[in-house]
Order: C-alpha cells, then structure tokens, then sequence
C-alpha cells in the first residue's frame, strides 16, 4: 500500500470502496486452508465451465476471470476451484456494510463489492487517516485477505478511479489541483464508463488517451456519447460534482448459462420457466406490472454470427401473475423449437414494458375478454394464486410450493445470481441456505 499525504484541502467528497477479489476472498475468509493460494471461482460443478471470479495470487500467476477451468489449470497446475455460493456472499456484504457504517455512512451501494459514501469537510480533511481506520475496522471484523481499495476524490467517478488505481489493497487521493497530470498516464480502457464500444466512438472523434479526453468540452463529450451522459462524465472527471437521476425500473429478467446435458428443448424450457417465475416474483415485489416478454437463446460462437443467436418477444395486457408469463413464454418457447437451429448454451427471460397500478387505465366494459381468453375476474384470480405463493414460500420455504414442476437447475441460484448493480434479496434465493463455512470444491 503507498503512502499518501493527509489533504488538507476542501473539495474532496467522495470516498469509494472497491473490495479486492471479492468472491475469491470471501471463500478465503471463511476457509483459512485457501489463504494464499491461487483460487477460483466458478459457476458450475463442471470441468468445462469458467472462472467468474480469481484470487489475486491467481491474478498474480496470469489467470483472470473469464478462464476457463482448463486453461486456467495449464497456467497454474495446483489451482483450487470452489463452486460460487451467492447467498453467503450476499450475507457477507451486509455484515461488511455494518461494520463500514460504524466509521462513515455508506451513502450509495453500487455493486456487491462497490460502494460510496459522501463526505463532511471535517472527514475529508482526515485523509489516508479515515481511510485506514475502514481498513482497521474491516480486519477486525473480518479477516487480513478481505480486503479494499479506496479511492478519495471530489466526484464518484475519480474516486472509484482512484480506488482501482492502487489494487489490491491500496489507497490513493485525487486532489482537482493534480489534475489533469496525475491520470495523464491511464489507458481509456481503465476508465470506468469507457467501453470497447465508446473507445471506438472516441477514436472516431480524435480521442486516442486521456490528455485528448480531458480537453474535450462538455457539449463535444455530450455529442460523443449520444446523450447527457457524456456531460456527466465530463463533469465528474474534471471535479465538478453532479448527481444523477435514479434511473426508474424498465425491466426484470435473468439469464443462466446452461450446462453441456441442459442444452436440449425440454431442459431449456424447464430453466427458462424457472427464470421467468423468478422475474415475476421480484416484479410483484415492486409492486408493478408488464406487457412484454422476451425469450433469448445464444449458441456457441460469436454472439453476431453463424445463427448464434436467437430472440422472441410476446406482448400481453399489463399482467403480475405467473399464468399470464408462463403462457406467453410457451408461445416463445413454441417459437424457438421451430426457428432456433443451434443447441443453446444460455437462455435468457425478461419481462419488460413495466406499468405501476396509476398508469394502468380501467377497461370500460370491466368484464371484457383479452387476447388469451381470460376477462378481468379469471386474471384477477390468478392474480391471488401467484400473490397465494408468493405468501406460502415465504412462510414455508421457497420450494414448497411452485407453479408446475422444478426441475433442480445445474449450479443453483436460479434468479439470484449477483449481477453488476444487482444484490439479490433474500426472497430470491430458493435452495436451503448454505452454511459460510460450507466451501463447496469442483469436483472434477
């Protein structure tokens, strides 16, 4: 970790704490036998899947995510793999937030492993002090390899730059003062927000490195980006900062990679069912409605080519009941048996074209019959089956009962995989909890 100075400055705002390697550490922390050793997480009890998260010896030894098991194995022979457990991670996280709240107030989760907190000008002015007392409180609580990087800045976005600048285990403070010369040397590629896709937007516009970046005006940044967006970045890379709209919700959906025996129609429309009942719980957890569905398979391959890919959307009245969902996802299903000429590696559900109750206008003639043959009382009945569940899983468990057959899906943790931005509740997850210290190895 390099030493940093106290700023004594005003203008720093934000603290931002990007944990290091979560997953891995987080099965380091509640197994002592792994500490310092190369580890991998993965998705599937399967030789043939990949790793979605990689301890930093592992890092350190050139493995990454996204290897697979067989890959990562000829880089480092003696690789641990362990089987990702998303609901200890999820309970770990909030434990984490607990203790970060004793110190500062965590204004903003951003990710299961990022998060933001605003600052006082009296904490600011506490510089590398406030943030090794997080790091104090983290190790007593926790353990030595649990750990985060943490940026200070005026805006999110030069924290969380700053925060990634000094991985694993650093700190770094970003004063306006030192701008543009202390980032001079980063890569666009290492900015969060610069995608493959807009570093070629960039290029187009003569942006090639960061001192091109810097210099661009708020209305170019705006013109390059398509949107306000740009603006805000802007913005936040240069120390001003600006707070962005809660963005409303426009969709609920879950996708599952799909093990080598699941690629088959029967077994993907047993995965796609589960996805989609998982979709339908959390929309009526929030209390809104939808009129569309969207089926999505993806093969082998790349994504854009060779007929790899494959997508069907049905439309419905606004509709929160599993009935409504489950027959328009046939429909799709129907559809994909006919069309769809790969075996699916993964399938996807989302329900979109969200309404809350006050956008939803009466029908007129109230017992009117709708495109699937139901009026207002046989929806509204089915209506009270779905919330009717909903009720009984959560008093009697998440699997006594379901709305057809449940098929156990390879891997688990249907519909509450932690996703970038997205921390499953507790209502998502449907298998028994598992224990923290129940590390569960790859078996082949």
């Amino acid at each position: 970790m390099t030493p940093i100075d106290e700023d004594k400055s005003p203008g720093i705002e934000r603290l931002y704490l990007d944990f290091d390697s979560f997953f891995a550490s987080a099965e380091q922390h509640f197994n002592p036998s792994l500490r310092g050793r190369p580890v991998g997480v993965v998705p599937l009890d399967s030789p043939h899947t990949s790793c979605i998260a990689v301890s930093r010896e592992a890092k350190a030894r050139g493995v990454k995510s996204g290897f697979s098991v067989r890959a990562a194995r000829q880089v480092i022979p003696d690789m641990v793999f362990v089987l990702a457990r998303h609901d200890v991670y999820v309970r770990l996280h909030k434990r984490i937030l607990a203790v970060i709240d004793t110190i500062l107030p965590v204004a903003q989760v951003r990710s299961i492993d990022e998060m933001v907190c605003a600052l006082l000008p009296e904490e600011a002015r506490q510089g590398e002090a406030l943030a090794l007392r997080i790091k104090a409180g983290l190790a007593e609580a926790f353990s030595p390899g649990l750990t985060c990087s943490i940026g200070m800045a005026p805006t999110e976005l030069l924290a969380k730059i700053g925060a990634e600048m000094n991985k694993p285990d650093g700190i770094a403070l970003i004063r306006s003062a030192e701008l543009p010369e202390r980032l001079a040397g980063l890569d666009l590629a290492a900015l969060p927000g610069i995608s493959k896709g807009m570093q070629a937007r960039l290029a187009a516009a003569g942006v090639a490195d960061f001192t091109a970046l810097w210099r661009l005006a708020p209305k170019q940044a705006r013109a390059i980006w398509g949107s306000v967006e740009g603006e805000r970045f802007w913005n936040g890379l240069h120390g001003h900062p600006s707070e962005r709209p809660e963005a409303a919700k426009s969709m609920f959906g879950h996708s599952r990679n799909l093990p080598r025996d699941w690629r088959t129609p029967d077994r993907v429309a047993a995965c796609a069912r589960q996805l989609a009942l998982s979709a339908a719980r959390r929309l009526r957890r929030e209390g809104l409605r939808a009129t569309r569905l969207t089926l999505s398979l993806r093969g082998d391959g790349p994504r854009d080519g060779g007929g790899q890919a494959w997508s069907w959307e049905g439309a419905f009245p606004p509709a929160r009941d599993d009935r409504t969902f489950l027959r328009s996802l046939a429909e799709g299903l129907s559809a994909a048996r006919r069309e769809a000429r790969f075996a699916p590696r993964a399938v996807g559900v989302v329900i979109h074209g969200l309404k809350a109750e006050r956008e939803i206008t009466g029908d007129l003639f109230g017992g009117a019959v709708g495109p699937g043959g139901e009026d207002d009382a046989t929806r509204a009945k089915w209506e009270r089956v779905s919330e009717l569940l909903d009720g009984l899983r959560r008093t009697h468990g998440a699997k006594a009962l379901s709305f057809g057959l449940q098929e156990d899906i390879p891997g688990g943790y249907v519909g509450a995989k932690i996703a970038f931005g997205r921390i499953p509740e507790e209502e998502d997850f449907t298998e028994t909890p598992v224990a923290d210290g129940d590390t569960r190895f790859l078996s082949h």
